[in-house]
């Protein structure tokens, strides 16, 4: 697969292969086919998750606990990164994790294509097991195919990557969504298991091209410890065991003795983690000021994504059950709503990248801290957006298409000011010691946002349907107040930046 898309190189010596994906190593060709078809698996499973849920031939869940499943899974895919970049860091390197992060997607979207519901959600365990392992691990091997930062192609070379990423979120809800909702749902998601297994296939096919650095354990745990740690990860998979064994037996079992103590974690250990770096003693003082200026960029992401995510559960079971999903007389499955946002992406990012130059040069580019007030004030104007559409839901008339169309257009607009300019930041303001684990910090703030979501909406500590009026109003204005106040502040944030803008 991946050599029908390379091309003789035009400079001799390029690393990796005498041939080369676009003027790239040719290893990226077998990264890039591997990502676009585990985000076709991802989010084809994705956009088919809370419509099954809530489906009186699915689930048949309330909306609440459906975005309340949604969006404790959604975290923990970007929680367990954390610990999935440590497992190849201290055991396995990066090439054997991705591997096996293939294996135990294919086996959860597997387990998920079987109709019961305790496959199921296993199936919903193994997917955000294996998606950690791989997102921690896929990027660091992307770099590892050039000579170092300073490789002129470098750059090229991410983007690229990021291309194959939302093809593949592009195409999963047209294929996977159109099969899953009109045909058959487990059909659907055993689709996105096909999706899985040929990026599988092209990653163990094309391995050959890699770097040999993707094989290299960076700092390998010593023979003792590793059995230690074996030991306390039995000894704790064991308790977990018996008390839900226990609690299974006598009958008190229910879903939310998984749910609520998965959110606390998402909102626990973002807490923890940013409060251990503050407090490391090893730090510089420019150092530790940085990390008190990037908790606000970690507040404001996780106020961001909060709303953001829920382009995926609240909109789409809004659009279920509530909007006229049709375009001139048309009809299309509800999961296509999800494709809009990749295909703005790839139409926009490149006008903003090219925005940025342009003001650069003139030397009016908004600072980092003005770019995340504006993505806020974005993703909390995208819900003042859908107030119109659940108004005119209200006496029963189904809301246009095009309702929601524009609302992910905005929120498209908002991720491009914020998502992109956070992983820059991040990279920016890491202190030395912790250069690698501020990556996963970034994506901690995902995990915290979505965990608040998933609080909020879970029946069993008083949630509600977060497409009511009152809730969207509420969660618009937190966003508005968010943006105003980051960017109130930006000039003691500024400061405490130091020398990074």
């Amino acid at each position: 697969m991946a050599s029908s898309l390379t091309k003789d190189s035009v400079t001799p010596g390029t690393p990796g292969s005498e041939k080369t994906f676009f003027g790239h190593p040719r290893g990226l060709a077998t990264l890039f086919m591997t990502e676009m078809w585990e985000r076709f698996s991802y989010y084809g499973m994705r956009a088919l998750l809370p419509l099954y849920l809530v489906a009186p031939a699915g689930l048949h869940m309330t909306a609440g606990a459906a975005t309340a499943i949604y969006s404790v899974y959604v975290s923990l895919v970007y929680l367990l990164a954390l610990p999935g970049g440590w497992v190849a860091d201290r055991f396995l390197g990066p090439r054997k994790t991705v591997a096996v992060a293939g294996i135990v997607i294919m086996c959860g979207h597997l387990s998920l294509a079987l109709p019961t519901a305790g496959t199921f959600f296993a199936g919903l365990g193994l997917v955000a097991i294996g998606s950690g392992l791989l997102k921690a691990n896929i990027s660091t091997m992307v770099g590892h195919l050039y000579d170092g930062p300073d490789d002129g192609r470098r750059d090229g070379g991410f983007t690229l990557f990021y291309i194959g990423i939302n093809v593949g979120a592009f195409a999963a809800p047209l294929i996977i969504g159109t099969v899953g909702e009109n045909y058959n749902w487990h059909l659907g998601f055993g689709l996105a298991a096909l999706g899985m297994a040929l990026g599988l296939a092209q990653f163990l096919l094309g391995t050959r091209h890699l770097s040999a650095r993707s094989d290299i354990v960076p700092t390998p745990l010593p023979a003792a410890e590793k059995a230690a740690t074996l030991r306390k990860g039995l000894a704790w998979l064991a308790v977990a065991a018996v008390f839900y064994g226990v609690v299974g037996f006598t009958g008190h079992f229910t879903l939310n003795w998984a749910l609520i103590p998965l959110t606390l974690i998402g909102l626990i250990v973002p807490v923890f983690v940013i409060v251990r770096i503050l407090r490391d003693k090893d730090l510089a003082t420019a150092e530790r000021s940085k990390v008190r200026a990037y908790v606000w960029f970690f507040v404001a992401a996780a106020v961001f994504w909060m709303i953001y995510d829920q382009g995926g559960s609240t909109l789409s079971i809004f659009a279920d059950g509530k909007a006229e999903n049709s375009v001139l007389g048309w009809n299309f499955p509800v999961s296509w709503y999800q494709s809009v946002n990749p295909v703005m992406i790839m139409a926009l990012a490149p006008v903003f990248a090219w925005l940025w130059l342009w003001l650069n040069r003139r030397g009016k580019e908004p600072s980092t801290i003005v770019k995340f007030a504006s993505g806020l004030v974005l993703v909390g104007a995208s819900f003042v957006l859908f107030l119109a559409p659940l108004s005119i839901a209200q006496d029963g008339t189904k809301a246009a298409a095009m309702w929601l169309v524009a609302i992910y257009f905005v929120q498209t607009i908002g991720e491009l000011t914020l998502s992109p300019v956070g992983l820059s930041v991040t990279t920016k303001m890491a202190p030395q010691k912790y250069a690698s684990q501020m990556m996963g910090v970034w994506f901690l703030a995902v995990t915290a946002g979505d965990s608040i979501t998933a609080l909020l909406s879970n029946p069993a500590v008083g949630g509600v349907n977060l497409d009511r009026m009152g809730f969207v109003g509420l969660e618009a204005v937190l966003a508005l107040i968010a943006g105003g106040a980051v960017w109130m502040y930006r000039r003691k944030v500024n400061t405490l930046m130091g020398d990074v803008r």
